[in-house]
């Protein structure tokens, strides 16, 4: 296939192609001459696209008013960095961790005592104390990640699973670092005020954190343009390729591991900052797990997925748990229909539509999508129905029998109640297993199409 000049890259070309004087490329093209330093023109698509992400950025909190809404858009933006720097291992690395929390945990920890020290005088201004907290999760990661990395695979998740267990039981025995079973707390207001701001009211601190993700989710996609990041992909394809060309595939792990700790351990910073108190919860088990889980559900496999991720996970951990405590059980199902049915997360979805939707055959699907919601609809209406009538019956039991669910009573202890939402929930798979067949010979159908198109056009 030719090279045309909107694909070339900024990069001279080679020596043999340099001109032997001062003739312009238009000149020498019409001399028969070499073409040479031709540029790459500008992706009008990428600046729509950061600036779309930027002004998102900036005009949410006047969509969202509510203090609770710039609380919840404050943690999506922490959340935002910690999946990215997580995806950098997992998505771009092919490096699966357990023990991810431990970084931004550390980022958090430092990051707060920074803060306390600027309480007492210190000259550190708090804008910066996400830096500090960065610094210290790559600190961490460079006397940890060396033998970590050593092993890739299986190997290495469970050396990290190790590691993250490790340093969640010592942040219960060194008290006087991580602050015991209550933590440490601190207050952000504090330290030299410029332009008024203290940091006080959430807005402000939202501003900062907006800053600090538009400007790490930037830096973490130029990481994928680097001849690093390029070379950590072939790592995670094809390490004996990458050896046998005299690469160092456990010294580009290393280097990766210690940039992904940095990112996630400004996440830390960001979050002492916003809560004003870190417990050893931060290094958790389950903290890791829940970066591995929402990243996951996003989309390792694109840049954008683990930004669908965080802000999923916030959803999940302040909306979903006020609404039920069985917010982990329906968690969990979400996950296992996903890993069965979308593997690369919501971030595939979106891109496999869009390429049905280039080729014009988006439209023929919208029918069978709303059927398919409606009848996943149905089946989660019975099956939450019975969920909540058995938590009700472990958890509530002395409250009575009766339970409100979506306005209406059941009974936990009633046959109908029971009945019911099993006949809803039955009914809604069976129509669900009819609409998803049929979707599937549709479906079947356009990519066939689509093949047969693309080898169309390239045969022209």
């Amino acid at each position: 296939m030719t090279t045309t000049t909107t694909e070339r890259s900024a990069e001279p070309l080679q020596a043999s192609e340099r001109p032997l004087g001062g003739q312009s490329s238009r000149d020498s093209g019409k001399r028969g001459g070499p073409m040479y330093y031709q540029f790459k023109p500008h992706n009008i698509g990428r600046w729509i696209i950061w600036g779309a992400f930027a002004l998102l950025l900036l005009a949410a909190p006047a969509v969202f008013t509510s203090s609770l809404s710039h609380t919840m858009l404050s943690q999506m933006g922490i959340a935002i960095i910690v999946c990215l720097s997580y995806n950098m291992l997992l998505g771009q690395g092919g490096m699966l961790s357990f023990g991810h929390a431990v970084y931004s945990g550390m980022g958090s920890f430092l990051a707060i005592h920074s803060l306390n020290l600027v309480t007492k005088g210190s000259p550190i201004p708090v804008s910066l104390i996400p830096i500090i907290g960065g610094l210290s999760g790559a600190l961490v990661a460079v006397v940890l990640g060396w033998v970590t990395t050593k092993k890739a695979a299986t190997p290495f998740a469970m050396i990290t699973l190790g590691v993250g267990e490790l340093v969640w039981a010592m942040s219960l025995m060194f008290p006087e670092f991580f602050g015991g079973e209550g933590g440490i707390s601190s207050n952000r207001v504090t330290g030299p005020k410029p332009l008024g701001i203290t940091f006080g009211p959430q807005i402000q601190l939202y501003y900062l954190i907006a800053f600090y993700t538009f400007i790490c989710t930037a830096l973490m996609f130029a990481f994928t343009r680097t001849p690093l990041g390029r070379m950590l992909n072939a790592v995670r394809d094809n390490p004996e390729r990458v050896e046998f060309v005299g690469y160092d595939t456990q010294r580009v792990r290393y280097i990766a591991f210690i940039i992904a700790a940095f990112f996630a351990g400004i996440s830390g910073g960001l979050a002492a900052l916003n809560f004003e108190i870190v417990t050893s919860e931060v290094v958790s088990g389950p903290r890791s797990g829940a970066y591995l889980l929402f990243t996951f559900l996003g989309g390792a496999t694109f840049f954008f997925g683990p930004i669908i991720g965080g802000i999923l996970m916030v959803l999940a951990f302040v909306l979903l748990s006020e609404l039920t405590k069985a917010w982990l059980l329906y968690l969990g199902l979400v996950f296992l229909f996903m890993v069965m049915y979308a593997p690369g997360g919501i971030a595939s979805l979106i891109m496999m539509n869009l390429r049905v939707a280039a080729f014009g055959r988006l439209k023929e699907l919208w029918v069978s999508y709303l059927a398919l919601a409606v009848t996943a609809f149905i089946v989660l209406l019975g099956a939450a129905a019975m969920i909540e009538m058995v938590y009700h019956l472990q958890l509530n039991a002395a409250l009575g029998p009766e339970l409100k669910f979506l306005g209406a009573t059941l009974n936990a202890k009633g046959v109908n109640s029971w009945f019911g939402a099993g006949f809803v929930m039955l009914t809604g798979m069976g129509l669900f297993e009819v609409t998803r067949r049929h979707f599937a010979r549709q479906w079947g159908e356009i990519q066939e199409f689509i093949e047969k198109e693309m080898k169309r056009r390239e045969s022209l």
